[in-house]
């Protein structure tokens, strides 16, 4: 299967030192994260509910 990634909205550009990719895996296997500036360096791979906690932790402690 072919993951079609998608760079974050927040990611910021060519300068932004925190870029990331989502992909969709295949069916049962969850989402992928990976580095948009080293695709070929693997991605993190999460269950739809790894994912979703991981989100909330984002949004309660924001990068400064």
């Amino acid at each position: 299967m072919i993951v079609q990634w998608r760079k974050s909205t927040h990611s910021g550009g060519a300068d932004d030192e925190h870029c990331v990719e989502l992909g969709r895996l295949a069916p049962e296997a969850g989402i992928g994260v990976r580095d948009s500036k080293d695709p070929d360096g693997g991605h993190l791979a999460l269950t739809a509910a790894q994912f979703a906690s991981l989100i909330e932790q984002v949004k309660r402690h924001p990068a400064r």
